[in-house]
C-alpha cells in the first residue's frame, strides 16, 4: 500500500481560520484541502442550512414537470411512479407517493421484478405496468434517461412520460414531457433520485403551498437514498444529509423505526449506518425477489406491519449474506487460477448459476481487495448474463464499456458503477477486449492501492475536544472523506483477538497509551514496532461508557 500524505501547501490559510473562527489547526487545514480557505464558506461548510437551498426549477426541464404533474392532480389522472428497486429508487418512491398523497392524488407505485423483467424501463416491465394500472401519467424514477424506445411505446398507448433521473445522458433525449436529470445542466450533477424529488416535491411547494405541510420531516428518506447511492456528500447533498441524519432519529415513519430496531441502529445516526445495516436490509428484497415489501415498510402506517416486514427484510439480508459469501468464495478461487496482478489492470469473471442480484456487492468487495476495476456477471439457463461492475480512480466504468459496446446487449451507469448484459458466447471476446482497454486507461501507479493520510497528531491529542472538532466535517462519504490520522514511533503494550479475526491493542507513545481496533487484521503480517499507525477515530459507547476510538487502517515499520 503507498501512503499519500496530504501537503502542507495552506499553511498560512489555515492560519488565518484557526484564528478567525477559532477552529483546530487541524480542522482548518481539512478545509483548506477541500478549497474552504475564507470564514463565510467555512461557517456554510461546518453548519449548512437547508434555507440556503437554491430555487429547485432551477434544475433543467423541472418546470415542465411540475406544470404535467399538477394538471394531471387536478384532472384525477391516473399516476403511476415507476421506480427501480435499490434503496434510491424505493424511497424516491416512498418520498413522491407520500408527497403526492398530501396533494390529493393517488399514485400506484410500480417496481419491476429484477429477475424477470429487469432494470428500468424493460419492455416487460412496462407491458405489466401498463395492462395493471393503466396510467395516463407515468413518472419515471431512477430510470429512464436512455429508455428512448420503451418511452416511445408508451407514447403510442397515450401515456404520457416524465422522467426523474441522475444517470448519464447517451446520445438523444427522450420524448417526454420532461426530463429532469441534473446532467442536463451545469449543476447539482451530485444529486441521486431521492435528492431530485426531493426538488421536486418543494417546487410543488413552491407552486401550490399546503397549509401545515413540512417537508423537513421526508429528509430521512432523502438521507437514506442518498448515502446508500454512494453520491457525493458535497454543496446541497450535505445539508440534506446531516438533517436527514438528524430527522431519522425521530423520524415520523413506522417503518423506519422498526428497521433501525432490527438493525440495531440507535442515536447519533452516522452515514455508516445506513451503508452498512439500513440500506443493505432495503436492498436485500430488491436483490433475492421483489422490492414491493421495501416499499411497504416505507410506506405502512401500522406499526405491527412494520415490524413484521422489517423482520422480513432481515432476514433476507441475511440470506443475501449467505449468496454473496458464496460467490465471493468461488470468485476468489477462480482468481487464484487467472489472475495476475503484474499484468491485468482490471478483473472480469463470470459464470453460469451466480444470482444477479447480489453481483454488485460481489464486484465492489473484489475490488477492494485486489484495487481493480471489477465486473462480475451471472448467466441464466438461456446464456443471458446479467452483471454488475465497480472501478477505482482514473478509469470510468461508462467510458471502458462504451469502448467495448459491440460485446455487450446493454450498459449503463456511472464512472464508479455500472450494469450490463451479455450473451454467454460473447463473454470471452468482452473480457480480453476490457482487460486491453483498462490496461490502456491505467497506469501501474494507479494499480497501487493507496492509503492517503491528512495530518499527523500524537495520541495525547486525541480527546473529546479533538473528537468534537473532528465531528464538525461529518456527515462523511464521497466527496468528504473521513479524516486519516497518522502517529509516529508506536508501540502496542497489549492484544487482544476479537470474533477470530478482528485485533483490539492498547497503543503507546511517550508514556500516553489509548485504545485501537484493527479490523480483519488477525491474519495480517504485522512488522515489528515501533511503528506508524494511520487511523480514524469515532466515538464508542458500550454499556453506559463513551470513549474515543481509534480504527487502525494501516501499520508500517515506524520511518524516520
Amino acid at each position: 500500500m503507498k501512503w499519500i500524505f496530504a501537503d502542507d501547501n495552506h499553511a498560512d490559510l489555515a492560519a488565518s481560520l484557526c484564528g478567525e473562527l477559532r477552529l483546530a489547526p487541524f480542522l482548518a487545514s481539512m478545509l483548506c484541502r477541500r478549497g474552504i480557505t475564507c470564514a463565510d464558506d467555512a461557517n456554510r461548510f461546518l453548519f449548512p442550512k437547508l434555507k440556503s437551498l437554491s430555487d429547485p426549477f432551477l434544475l433543467p426541464n423541472m418546470r415542465a414537470a411540475i406544470e404535467r404533474i399538477l394538471t394531471a392532480i387536478d384532472r384525477k389522472e391516473r399516476i403511476v411512479l415507476y421506480g427501480d428497486y435499490d434503496v434510491d429508487g424505493v424511497t424516491s418512491l416512498a418520498l413522491f407517493t407520500r408527497v403526492l398523497r398530501a396533494f390529493g392524488a393517488d399514485p400506484k407505485p410500480f417496481l419491476p421484478l429484477r429477475m424477470d423483467e429487469g432494470y428500468g424501463l424493460s419492455n416487460d416491465g412496462i407491458a405489466r405496468c401498463v395492462n395493471t394500472l393503466q396510467p395516463q401519467l407515468l413518472i419515471a424514477l431512477d430510470c429512464g434517461t436512455c429508455s428512448h424506445d420503451e418511452i416511445a411505446s408508451l407514447n403510442a398507448r397515450s401515456v404520457d412520460v416524465i422522467v426523474f433521473d441522475h444517470h448519464e445522458c447517451k446520445g438523444a433525449r427522450p420524448d417526454c414531457v420532461a426530463l429532469v436529470n441534473p446532467k442536463l445542466g451545469d449543476d447539482f450533477h451530485y444529486l441521486c433520485t431521492a435528492g431530485i424529488v426531493f426538488k421536486a416535491c418543494h417546487a410543488l411547494l413552491k407552486s401550490r403551498p399546503l397549509a401545515q405541510f413540512d417537508l423537513r420531516e421526508y429528509l430521512d428518506l432523502v438521507a437514506l437514498g442518498t448515502v446508500a447511492d454512494i453520491v457525493p456528500l458535497v454543496h446541497e447533498n450535505r445539508a440534506l444529509v446531516q438533517r436527514g441524519l438528524e430527522q431519522l432519529g425521530c423520524t415520523r415513519w413506522p417503518g423506519i423505526r422498526a428497521l433501525m430496531e432490527v438493525a440495531g441502529v440507535s442515536a447519533r445516526i452516522r452515514p455508516g449506518d445506513i451503508g452498512f445495516k439500513l440500506g443493505p436490509r432495503i436492498n436485500a428484497a430488491g436483490r433475492l425477489t421483489s422490492a414491493e415489501q421495501a416499499l411497504e415498510l416505507l410506506l405502512t402506517e401500522d406499526p405491527v406491519r412494520a415490524r413484521e416486514l422489517a423482520t422480513i427484510l432481515d432476514a433476507q439480508n441475511r440470506e443475501r449474506q449467505d449468496v454473496e459469501k458464496q460467490i465471493v468464495k468461488h470468485a476468489e478461487e477462480k482468481l487464484r487460477a487467472q489472475f495476475d496482478p503484474k499484468r491485468d489492470a482490471a478483473i472480469v469473471l463470470g459464470e453460469p448459476g451466480w444470482h444477479p442480484g447480489v453481483l454488485g456487492i460481489v464486484a465492489s468487495r473484489i475490488s477492494k481487495g485486489h484495487h481493480r476495476p471489477t465486473l462480475v456477471i451471472g448467466f441464466d439457463e438461456n446464456g443471458i448474463g446479467k452483471g454488475s461492475g465497480r472501478s477505482i480512480d482514473g478509469l470510468s466504468l461508462v467510458k471502458a464499456l462504451g469502448e467495448c459496446a459491440e460485446f455487450l446487449d446493454k450498459f449503463g451507469g456511472h464512472e464508479m458503477a455500472a450494469g450490463m448484459t451479455i450473451r454467454q458466447d460473447r463473454f470471452a471476446k468482452f473480457q480480453e477486449a476490457f482487460l486491453r482497454c483498462a490496461r490502456a486507461l491505467l497506469n501501474d501507479d494507479q494499480l497501487l492501492p493507496r492509503l492517503r493520510v491528512d495530518c499527523e497528531v500524537s495520541l495525547a491529542d486525541v480527546n473529546f475536544d479533538f473528537l468534537g472538532s473532528h465531528d464538525l466535517l461529518q456527515p462523511f462519504g464521497v466527496g468528504n472523506p473521513q479524516p486519516t490520522f497518522f502517529a509516529r514511533k508506536i508501540f502496542p503494550n497489549d492484544s487482544r483477538i476479537l470474533k477470530e479475526k478482528h485485533i483490539r491493542f492498547l497503543l503507546r507513545q511517550n508514556g500516553r497509551t489509548h485504545p485501537a481496533i484493527y479490523f480483519n487484521a488477525a491474519e495480517i503480517a504485522l512488522p515489528q514496532p515501533p511503528w506508524d499507525v494511520a487511523f480514524q477515530i469515532d466515538r464508542n459507547e458500550w454499556q453506559g461508557n463513551v470513549s474515543v476510538q481509534l480504527e487502525i487502517k494501516a501499520v508500517r515499520a515506524a520511518e524516520t
